[in-house]
């Protein structure tokens, strides 16, 4: 079987880091903002540590998930 057959398409590899990105930010985002009371009308407003904090989630996210099976996008768009 050649490379070309094995590797996914480029674009689903692009959309998928996106969304996974996006979707990774707001939950985390999120759920930060409700466990220290940062969420207004709109979403939420992290500053300082908490930003931080979702920062280096969404680092851990995008980083340690694909060791362990892939992101959640990753493997709907079978980008993997």
């Amino acid at each position: 079987m050649s490379e070309a057959t094995t590797r996914p398409a480029t674009w689903r590899v692009v959309i998928a880091f996106i969304l996974d990105l996006f979707i990774s930010f707001f939950i985390f985002g999120f759920i930060i903002a409700s466990i220290t009371g940062d969420t207004t009308e709109g979403g939420f407003e992290l500053n300082g540590l908490p930003a931080i904090i979702l920062f280096a989630l969404v680092i851990a996210y995008m980083v340690g998930m694909p060791r362990i099976g892939g992101r959640l996008f990753q493997r709907l768009f079978k980008a993997i």
